[in-house]
């Protein structure tokens, strides 16, 4: 099966069911500072050289609710390969419980939109959506329901061959 996706106006083809960036047209991920639930900083830009998942979800997204538990379990597996990974809230700061309480139910750190001091992503169009960073900073691959739904295969096609690069 192929698909198709947008992604700033530009148009490709995905291989299979996951929605792979062009070859050749490799764009440098944008920059991400955010400040997770416990206080610590994720700094996208600082992992350059591990792979990374930066997802965007919100609590009242059924969708997003039910990726979840895959996302956490690949993490759990893949975590200590090389593999970094942060959960972007787009919830309002009043619905910080809402999102505690999930965050306690996942292996990966998880923050609140509003605590970007940089989000190059800015607020997605469409919950959920999970992209995919290379080991040079790129993004490889972006994910989302209608095109590429999160489970362990799609996870593991996307990311796995770009843990084992050096």
């Amino acid at each position: 099966m192929t698909t198709m996706f947008t992604r700033r106006g530009a148009l490709g083809l995905a291989a299979s069911t996951l929605a792979f960036i062009a070859p050749g047209a490799a764009q440098a991920a944008p920059g991400l500072v955010v400040r997770d639930l416990n206080g610590a900083t994720f700094n996208l830009a600082a992992r350059r050289g591990r792979g990374a998942l930066v997802n965007f979800w919100a609590t009242w997204c059924p969708p997003c609710r039910e990726e979840m538990p895959a996302l956490s379990r690949f993490y759990s597996r893949h975590a200590g390969h090389g593999l970094d990974m942060i959960a972007v809230s787009v919830d309002k700061p009043r619905d910080v419980d809402a999102v505690r309480r999930m965050a306690g139910q996942v292996s990966f750190r998880v923050a609140l939109i509003g605590e970007a001091s940089e989000n190059g992503f800015g607020k997605p169009g469409g919950l959920p959506v999970t992209y995919v960073i290379d080991r040079a900073g790129n993004i490889a691959a972006e994910m989302r329901p209608d095109s590429t739904p999160i489970t362990d295969a799609s996870l593991a096609a996307a990311i796995l061959p770009l843990l084992k690069r050096n």
